[in-house]
């Protein structure tokens, strides 16, 4: 079973705790957080994404802006705007988002259980992507982001957790994007430790290539040690937010494609009317799995696609995104390899319809796709049998926030 460790958190003074707080680092690219970020010097993406402070045409994977990172790190702590907590805790921290509220319980998870599969994985990580975290989290010594994990719930936990939000919480704030963030210290955490560790399996939902660059940062920290130390020292553990799966959701990935394959419209609807039930709607949102919503030539069509006997109880087969690939993407569009065809992009559920509609009506793109979510339970069945989801299957929201609580790696 994994483990979990309270930690001494450097963390925000709680006035300035909604300046410093920040997207993920990944959730934006280089203007947006330059966006974000002006006029704030105390915002964690001078941190994450510390690319910001240079040049647009800056390389982001150079040295010094990863030294960079590690400068304004230690500003925002000389300067007392980060502080340690003077003990080892764990915390709650709670998200409400459009009346959605979902608590987790913010610890240290360790490597060598990443390493052995207690912390499941359902998405394969890009090599460049973990040299650029592995390098910060190496500048800065530090987790600067949590990843974000769930685990099949269990009725004590959630106990535990509502009576330890009762209290006054440490933070609690409102973001920009209307997100609400509630944080309370927990300094009796060893129940949590306790009832956690209980716990069979964690699975990743958020933040594959975090996990992976933390566990390889934490074996090049702790070879540097004489002999090796003994596993129990930080940099054999990563920052990381244990939800029960029951509190979360997974929103859509939508798919946009560029061309049409050669297909006129009326050709292309009648390949779609052959795979199942096809008709006009008014609503661009699936009810359900198996259905899809396209938009085109201006209109959303509803596509219904039975079941496949053969797939039903293939965890990965039996995915939509799987169907869409296999029935659709593939025999229709042309399109092999979703991960590298330029003719297809993704579009985060958060973003909604009307982003395809922007996108197709009258814009640069030829068919929306509007997706049914994948379920929690079908990402845990796929980490159950040491698959990995088709790319782009979840998006989860909302995202949590780096820089409210960091953990050091010394």
């Amino acid at each position: 079973m994994p483990r979990i460790k309270a930690f001494q958190a450097l963390r925000p003074v709680p006035e300035l705790a909604a300046k410093v707080a920040s997207v993920p680092y990944d959730v934006v690219n280089r203007d947006e957080a330059a966006e974000m970020a002006a006029g704030n010097p105390l915002s964690f993406l001078h941190v994450v994404r510390p690319d910001i402070d240079f040049p647009p045409s800056k390389n982001p994977y150079d040295s010094d802006v990863y030294d960079k990172a590690a400068d304004n790190f230690r500003k925002l702590i000389s300067d007392d705007v980060l502080q340690r907590d003077p003990a080892n805790c764990v915390y709650a921290y709670r998200q409400i988002m459009h009346g959605h509220s979902q608590v987790g319980i913010v610890c240290c998870c360790h490597i060598d259980d990443y390493e052995n599969n207690l912390i499941l994985k359902h998405e394969k990580t890009r090599k460049s992507k973990e040299d650029d975290r592995t390098h910060h989290v190496l500048a800065l010594n530090a987790n600067a982001g949590p990843v974000f994990l769930t685990y099949r719930g269990v009725e004590q936990i959630n106990f535990m957790v509502a009576a330890a939000t009762k209290g006054e919480p440490l933070y609690d704030f409102v973001a920009v994007d209307g997100v609400q963030h509630t944080v309370w210290r927990i300094e009796n955490a060893q129940p949590f430790v306790e009832a956690l560790s209980a716990v069979s399996y964690f699975y990743i939902a958020d933040g594959h290539h975090r996990a992976a660059s933390a566990w390889r940062a934490g074996n090049e920290l702790r070879h540097r040690v004489s002999g090796g130390g003994t596993g129990d020292e930080e940099c054999n553990w990563f920052l990381s937010v244990l939800f029960p799966s029951s509190q979360l959701r997974i929103l859509a990935y939508n798919r946009v494609l560029k061309e049409m394959n050669g297909h006129t419209v009326s050709d292309l609807l009648e390949k779609l009317d052959e795979l199942g039930e096809l008709s006009q709607t008014d609503n661009p949102v699936p009810d359900a799995p198996g259905s899809f919503c396209f938009l085109i030539d201006n209109r959303w069509w509803k596509l219904t696609i039975p079941s496949d006997p053969l797939f039903v109880n293939d965890p990965i087969r039996s995915l939509d995104v799987a169907i869409l690939e296999r029935l659709v993407l593939h025999p229709i569009f042309g399109i092999e390899d979703v991960r590298t065809d330029s003719r297809i992009d993704f579009v985060g559920g958060i973003r909604g319809t009307a982003e395809l509609e922007r996108l197709c009506i009258p814009g640069n793109w030829s068919v929306g796709i509007s997706m049914y979510p994948t379920t929690l339970d079908q990402l845990m069945s796929v980490s159950d049998a040491g698959e990995i989801m088709p790319p782009k299957s979840t998006w989860f929201e909302p995202k949590l926030r780096s820089g409210l609580l960091v953990h050091t790696l010394d």
